[in-house]
């Protein structure tokens, strides 16, 4: 049985805001940091430790903030330097309380996005690499000259795809080369290989600690290594001008080596929590890396092989096309992370939603009328009872859905969304030689997985535009405000936010849950997904039914370890009450469970 030391972040409840969607406090239609300082009560109330923005640096909003114009200042539609001062004091006079049980006296609570694999093309450092090619900054970023052919046309440096569309290399006129954004033209790449940029990076970093930052989200922070020569990529779709390069991207020759530097000379100095945002990855052993203690570099990784469960099994990225899958598949990854590396130290990032993910009550849960409440509460039940530090989304305490599939494209806002869909429309009217093509599918897909879901405002009332904003929100709420809101779900016990509020109480105060061995207890089951948490003397049992019918579920004879189901008292479910007559009590001489749809139980001895 792994025995991990216990820290504080590793019993933390990490909740990310998305500052643009949380709360506008101003009526200019954008959410900003004095609208999450007046949702700090509802967030302590909810259990949660820490904040985690997502980017409120200056920026153009090419992508959303993860485009930094300056890195040491507030865009001014989120406020000020002084906003955030406020916000900061304003977090610490409330968890000092609630986080004093584990956390130093001394140690805000408040987490920034780091985004340092690329930059806007708005930014100094950017705008004076660009100036020339004597330019003391040229070299912070990737340039390289143009490729030509023997007709003498121009071409880009290689065959590399960008994320989101096209090609990785910008054509700079002026200078006659290319710079490499492996995300919109709008996003160069810094090169980490300069070690000035690498020194740029610690004072940025220390700014914001030094201003009461304690710690970090690292965006694609796998991607600052590329392979040496940056050379073509395998054409693995012939009629597609540019390929797949991620295995030229990812994880490259001397991440590591950045990342110690950075352990070494930042992260090292301080009490930080970091995680690393580590795209393009389902290697267990690969991830393993950033994270295994002995290698001081990162406390844990966001690693997406669950959420990219429902993403077709294709070596080309399809991210917004649905694939039906299986509880066998989703137990299995979910197994299989529980149990990875234990002895060695390796630790999970507990989340199932965040802001580049669709709502996950509409993707791996059930969002119809009748059962999105109680299938929340099984995915939030599922959350808390996997070992990790637990993430929770904006709004994902509420059971908020993806938006109907009746909103026209107009309604999405994120540039990969519209990017992909009218990439594909251009292929099709290729292929067809006609404008009017069918793009019946990749809307379907988009309603299941585009990230425009995640970043609906968030539905606090049922006041005109679910009480997010006075004025005219910067992007649609979702239809169901009327009903399905913060202020609906406050002081209904029935709710899924009190339902979280108790989960996460559970949570803490049960630390099996959080540190605790792990044991499939039936891997080829289509309906039940059933664990036990070990910890020290105690056992926990979880019981999941992730379908929409009655099921019986019959627990194995007994448990390793000679410890007998008649020890486990029931603790906790996402049903108001577990029938009396049912004939299911563990401990009642039966090893038989009898769910009902999407219920979830906590047993423990």
């Amino acid at each position: 049985m792994a025995n991990y030391p216990e820290t504080w972040w590793k019993d933390a409840v990490i909740y990310q805001i998305y500052p643009i969607s949380f709360f506008d406090s101003n009526g200019d239609g954008i959410g900003d940091l004095n609208g999450i300082a007046s949702k700090l009560d509802y967030l302590r109330d909810l259990g949660v430790d820490v904040l985690w923005l997502s980017p409120i640096y200056k920026s153009p909003l090419a992508d959303m903030g993860y485009d930094i114009s300056d890195y040491r200042n507030v865009d001014p539609r989120y406020g000020t330097l002084e906003d955030w001062d406020n916000l900061l004091a304003g977090v610490h006079g409330r968890g000092m309380e609630l986080m004093s049980v584990f956390v130093p006296s001394d140690l805000p609570f408040i987490r920034m996005d780091l985004v340092v694999n690329h930059t806007s093309d708005e930014h100094e450092w950017f705008l004076d690499s660009k100036s020339s090619k004597s330019s003391p900054k040229r070299d912070w970023y990737i340039w390289r000259p143009p490729r030509y052919d023997a007709a003498g046309n121009r071409h880009p440096p290689n065959n590399w795809k960008a994320v989101f569309q096209g090609s990785v290399w910008e054509y700079d006129n002026a200078t006659d080369e290319y710079y490499l954004h492996l995300y919109l033209s709008k996003q160069p790449d810094l090169n980490w290989e300069n070690p000035e940029v690498r020194q740029a990076v610690w004072d940025l970093m220390g700014f914001w600690i030094d201003r009461g930052c304690d710690g970090f989200r690292m965006d694609v922070i796998n991607l600052i290594s590329k392979v040496d020569g940056l050379p073509d990529a395998p054409v693995t779709i012939p009629e597609d001008e540019y390929q797949d390069a991620s295995p030229f991207f990812a994880n490259g020759p001397r991440a590591h080596e950045y990342i110690q530097e950075m352990n070494r000379k930042v992260l090292s100095q301080h009490d930080l929590i970091t995680v690393g945002e580590t795209p393009f990855t389902h290697s267990a052993d690969q991830l393993s890396r950033y994270v295994l203690p002995e290698r001081k570099e990162l406390n844990m990784v966001f690693q997406f092989e669950l959420v990219d469960l429902d993403s077709p099994r294709t070596e080309q990225r399809a991210p917004f096309i649905h694939r039906p899958w299986k509880l066998s598949e989703f137990r299995e990854i979910a197994t299989r992370w529980q149990k990875f590396k234990r002895d060695e130290g390796f630790w999970n990032a507990v989340f199932i939603e965040n802001h580049d993910q669709a709502r996950s009550v509409s993707r791996f849960g059930n969002d119809s009328e009748e059962w999105r409440a109680v299938s929340a509460k099984l995915l939030a039940l599922l959350e808390v009872t996997l070992g990790g530090t637990q993430y929770v989304f904006q709004g994902e305490e509420l059971g908020l859905k993806n938006f109907p599939r009746e909103w026209g494209l107009d309604e999405y806002k994120d540039v990969a969304s519209l990017n992909w869909y009218h990439e594909v429309l251009a292929k099709r009217q290729r292929e067809a030689g006609k404008e009017d093509v069918d793009m019946t599918d990749i809307l379907d897909g988009l309603q299941k997985k585009a990230r425009d879901h995640g970043r609906l405002p968030i539905q606090w009332d049922s006041s005109p535009h679910g009480g997010f904003t006075t004025g005219t929100p910067w992007m649609r709420v979702n239809d169901d405000y009327p009903v399905w809101n913060a202020a609906a779900q406050l002081d209904d016990a029935a709710s899924v936010r009190s339902f979280w509020k108790r989960a996460l109480r559970l949570r803490k105060e049960h630390k099996i849950l959080i540190y605790g061995d792990f044991t499939d207890l039936a891997p080829q089951n289509e309906e039940v997904f059933a664990y036990t948490r070990s910890y020290r003397e105690h056992r926990a049992l979880v019981v999941l039914n992730f379908t929409a019918g009655k099921v019986t579920f019959t627990l194995p004879d007994s448990l390793e370890g000679s410890c007998e189901w008649s020890k486990f008292k029931f603790m906790f479910a996402n049903y108001q009450q577990v029938p009396a007559d049912d004939g299911v009590r563990v401990g009642s001489g039966t090893s038989e469970l009898a769910l009902s749809a999407y219920e979830g139980r906590v047993y423990i001895s």
